[in-house]
């Protein structure tokens, strides 16, 4: 556990701050600067001076649009610097792709979890699915919450109280469906989700700790593969049911799920996918797979869209 200990706390100390103008990601949003990147004889299409006519937005929606595309992981920065599309990227967004207009909300919920694998873009969301434990709260409770969190870092503690409320907004306005949040802005596809509800207290809300029904069996298996890839250690051919379920930046505290219906998300998954199975031994239930988790994250992804 050491280990996994030193990597999340390397992982967070190059975390950044959401670069989203205080936009959520909208509707069209990843698929337009997935093929302005593809398409663009430009190195970097978001700096060019005529980037506004090119994708078709505002200027401030320009650097939103590429900071969710990053923080997505569908676009990185190339090694000859600009920018170039990821593997997932392409194999989701690409024309001939999985869902290149995201239509299916598997695929959402594929995005989410992109969200907390390193490199971490966007840092605070982190911090609100890992460190935010109140029962409800508003934009200033989760702004404190942030803070909080932020200040065992170096390159975070430094930042002002300004930066974490415009994150603690963006989050409850991604996720929260008909929210008087959401005021005058367009809807934003990831409200889909449910994974924030509003509270019974006024201009209140709270995380949804239930069962989701949309959420596939083989997307998030998935996540668990992309999981052990990122935060486990080199090798391993077993993890079990309460780490997948409760440590740090786990599928379980990502999705918000209790730890039965990750073990049934896993017995589901494992009719589909032969390298994998669910061992009970003496009360501890472990995930057994044979295999390199990154290909067992592909297979599971290619089973679901496409049967394998």
């Amino acid at each position: 556990m050491l280990q996994d200990k030193t990597l999340q706390e390397e992982y967070l100390e190059k975390g950044k701050l959401g670069r989203h103008e205080t936009f959520t990601p909208r509707y069209g949003w990843l698929k337009k600067g997935y093929e302005g990147v593809s398409n663009s004889l430009e190195q970097d299409i978001f700096k060019t001076p005529n980037a506004i006519e090119l994708l078709g937005v505002g200027k401030n929606m320009v650097a939103s649009i590429k900071f969710w595309g990053q923080a997505f992981k569908l676009l990185c920065t190339a090694p000859e610097g600009g920018m170039e599309t990821t593997e997932m990227g392409d194999k989701l967004l690409a024309d001939t792709g999985w869902d290149p207009y995201l239509e299916d909300v598997a695929s959402l919920w594929l995005l989410h979890w992109q969200l907390f694998i390193p490199p971490l873009e966007a840092v605070n969301w982190v911090f609100a699915f890992n460190k935010c434990n109140l029962w409800s709260f508003d934009i200033q409770q989760l702004s404190s919450v942030l803070e909080n969190a932020a200040n065992g870092y170096h390159k975070l503690k430094s930042l002002s109280s300004k930066s974490f409320e415009k994150d603690a907004s963006c989050i409850i306005r991604m996720y929260t469906e008909n929210t008087r949040y959401q005021e005058n802005e367009i809807e934003c596809p990831f409200q889909q989700l449910g994974l924030i509800r509003i509270a019974e207290e006024k201009n209140k809300v709270y995380f949804n700790t239930a069962e989701k029904q949309s959420l596939p069996d083989l997307i998030f298996t998935a996540a668990c593969f992309s999981y052990i890839q990122h935060y486990a250690s080199a090798n391993q051919k077993t993890i079990s049911l309460e780490r997948l379920t409760y440590d740090f930046n786990s599928p379980g505290i990502i999705y918000k799920l209790p730890e039965s219906v990750v073990g049934k998300h896993l017995h589901a998954a494992a009719k589909q996918l032969p390298s994998i199975e669910l061992v009970d031994s003496l009360g501890s239930v472990q995930l057994h797979f044979s295999g390199d988790p990154v290909d067992l994250f592909w297979e599971a992804l290619r089973t679901y869209y496409d049967g394998g």
